[in-house]
């Protein structure tokens, strides 16, 4: 006890005070590394108006977009993704910025509206496209398919997916359909513009053009230059970009590369010649996979193609070159065929890709064939009975040619079968009732195996190539370095130029995106490290950064200073003319001839004799001048000009009915806000892209 009570004593006050700590570190310690820590990283890949996008949910959505797009192409190359990224940023903008327009309006969509689009009197477009046979609308398909919706997951699912794209098109329908209402062209207006095209004038004028003054002679400093660009700024917006100059050092195959290569295949040819799986020693041994498939003489488009199609069965072509590629060739068959096929079937679906059980989808698939092959309507049959979503809209039907992707047994009874054949065919999907429509062009076809083996660069190429650029990143430490070593080595420098946050190529290099991200990281007048892209090793320096907003001078300056030469081109000469007396007056003092124009319009710009000079065209028509008078000087897109009209004569055009003109100019409007519309709301939004941090 009297141990602990000198505890007590002696280190009371240390332990309250350790105690507090504690208590505090837990409290702070929810506030730095929780949920919502003050420190935690951010998730968020964007904003707009104040509402996240999170990178999960962002990842998932571009998932999606990318396994419906697999449905069309299976292979998705870099660009395809890239665009797919884009597409799913502007997906998300759309439904943010548009449903904080339909809440503040109080437009919704209300699931009556929705059964009405789809069963009502007059169904939704979509549902109309959706179900037409033969250029009518089918209710009773669209019947059958709801009664379906009940029992089939894949048609009930389908249905939700179209009651949720019907609501959104109704949401977007009312909020366009308000702003049209808005679209007013008042008839005043309509009458002035009429008053305004009336008449033509004939024109007499003197123009001094901005030539007749050497550019050397206009002395501008930066000041200036940066005034123009403050007062004209929304020629100048631009979006953020960053500007590389890179080198690239690339492992191209050397002769002893390819030497091994051949070297190398010429090895295996003896296998290929001998092996009666030829398939599985392709798929084992080439780079070019296995196609176990005929292509018509016709449809072939193979280097050497004279030489390889005509081959005996059996034998061997090559090697050859293919790109990047040597190839052996061996014809494994050949038959006559037709090279193309128009078919029509009927899916039901049965085992591992879902459907019914198998049994059943066998009796229900012979049951149909039976009705196909005893005179019933086969569209309606599609309608009421088939799986495939992707031919229900054409009546089951597809067309054909040897290399066309679908599954073996499909492609085979499509192929070997003859036309007006009706036959059940088994696949992995299911079952298929199915017909041959017309069989074309019926002709020799081939079998080709491939044994191709890519020319590579070797390791010793490879290493040289990348001591090459890691020789000159070490020269390289600045931008002045970097130009040095450049010309010293007599490099192919290249540039890439509004490199995007975003961008996942660069032009020249292929997929850089650890190139882009250092753009972005980067101070202008950085070198990077080497970067390693498939068979390239890159330098780069950045030598421009460009943030969203005006552009700066260095990245507009010989467009801004012709206009500002221009516009002190016709100071000077405004100063020489002062106000003419006549036009004789204008072209004695400027030793320029007096000339005529005809047919100037009002509501024309582009003038024939004088080219896009909308100020004179307006000038032509200022009442202070008239007939009687000569103008003051005329500062336009050529020179300087002073005109005097000669006459004013009714125009040859007749005059539009004025309600025509209204409705033509409201109508113009309206189609215009179609594509427009969100543009301009988007532009009204806070927006801010943040993918680049993450990708």
């Amino acid at each position: 006890m009297s141990v602990i009570q000198k505890i007590r004593d002696k280190y009371a006050v240390m332990i309250v005070v350790v105690i507090c700590l504690a208590i505090v570190s837990f409290l702070l310690q929810d506030a730095f590394f929780g949920k919502s820590s003050l420190t935690r990283r951010s998730t968020s890949v964007g904003k707009v108006n104040g509402e996240d996008l999170d990178l999960s949910d962002y990842q998932r959505r571009i998932q999606d977009a990318e396994n419906n797009a697999r449905q069309q192409m299976p292979n998705i190359d870099e660009q395809t993704r890239q665009y797919i990224r884009e597409q799913v940023w502007n997906q998300f903008l759309n439904e943010k910025i548009m449903q904080a327009q339909y809440e503040k309006l109080g437009i919704v969509v209300t699931e009556a509206e929705v059964v009405d689009q789809i069963r009502g009197k007059n169904p939704n477009p979509v549902v109309v496209q959706q179900f037409t046979r033969d250029g009518q609308f089918d209710r009773n398909a669209l019947q059958q398919a709801i009664s379906q919706a009940g029992s089939n997951p894949q048609v009930r699912e389908g249905f939700h997916q179209l009651e949720s794209y019907i609501a959104k098109y109704q949401e977007q329908l009312k909020y366009t359909t308000l702003v049209k209402q808005g679209v007013y062209y008042p008839k005043w207006l309509a009458k002035q513009q009429q008053d305004d095209n009336s008449q033509t004038a004939t024109v007499s004028y003197v123009s001094v053009p901005y030539a007749t003054i050497g550019d050397s002679t206009i002395k501008i400093t930066d000041a200036e230059l940066n005034r123009f660009i403050q007062d004209h700024k929304q020629l100048f917006k631009v979006e953020e970009s960053r500007k590389v100059e890179y080198v690239s050092f690339d492992a191209i195959p050397s002769a002893a590369d390819s030497a091994a290569a051949i070297s190398q295949i010429v090895a295996m040819k003896a296998e290929l010649d001998t092996t009666k799986d030829v398939a599985g020693f392709i798929n084992r041994n080439s780079d070019i996979k296995y196609f176990d498939g005929y292509i018509s003489k016709n449809e072939s488009k193979i280097p050497m193609k004279d030489s390889i199609v005509n081959l005996p069965v059996g034998e061997i072509f090559g090697p050859y070159y293919d790109n990047n590629l040597i190839v052996y060739a061996k014809m494994v068959d050949r038959k006559n065929m037709p090279d193309s096929v128009k078919v029509r079937h009927i899916l039901i679906a049965s085992g591992a890709q879902g459907g019914i059980p198998d049994s059943i989808a066998k009796k229900r698939a012979d049951s149909i064939e039976v009705a196909v092959k005893g005179g019933a309507d086969f569209k309606a049959l599609v309608a009421q009975y088939s799986d495939d979503p992707g031919s229900k809209q054409t009546g089951g039907e597809y067309d054909l040619t040897p290399s066309s992707q679908f599954v073996p047994e499909f492609k085979a009874f499509a192929f070997d079968g003859t036309k007006g054949q009706i036959k059940t065919v088994k696949t992995q999907f299911g079952y298929h009732v199915m017909q041959i429509m017309d069989q074309k062009n019926i002709g020799p076809a081939v079998k080709v195996a491939y044994l191709g083996k890519s020319v590579d660069a070797s390791k010793e190429t490879n290493n040289a190539a990348f001591g090459a650029a890691s020789d000159f990143a070490g020269k390289a430490r600045s931008q002045a370095a970097f130009e040095k070593t450049v010309q010293e080595g007599k490099l192919n420098k290249r540039i890439a130029d509004n490199v995007r946050p975003m961008d996942f190529v660069v032009p020249g290099v292929g997929q850089a995106r650890e190139l882009v991200r250092w753009a972005y990281e980067a101070k202008k007048g950085d070198v990077s490290n080497v970067f390693t892209f498939d068979d390239k090793y890159v330098v780069g320096v950045l030598t421009s950064t460009r943030e969203e907003g005006t552009a700066p001078l260095d990245d507009v300056r010989p467009q801004v200073e012709a206009e500002v030469k221009k516009h002190k081109k016709a100071e000077q000469i405004i100063a020489k003319l002062q106000t003419p007396a006549s036009l004789d007056a204008a072209a004695k003092t400027t030793n320029q001839p007096v000339l005529k124009a005809e047919g100037v319009s009002f509501g024309t710009p582009f003038i024939a004799s004088l080219g896009f000079e909308p100020r004179v065209a307006g000038a032509a028509f200022n009442k202070k001048w008239g007939t009687s008078a000569v103008s003051a000087p005329i500062e336009g897109n050529a020179g300087v000009y002073v005109i005097k009209v000669d006459s004013f004569a009714p125009s040859t055009q007749p005059a539009q009915d004025i309600a025509s003109q209204q409705a033509a100019y409201e109508q113009g409007v309206k189609s215009m806000l179609d594509q427009q519309l969100f543009e301009v709301l988007k532009k009204k939004s806070d927006v801010k892209d943040t993918r680049g941090k993450f990708f």
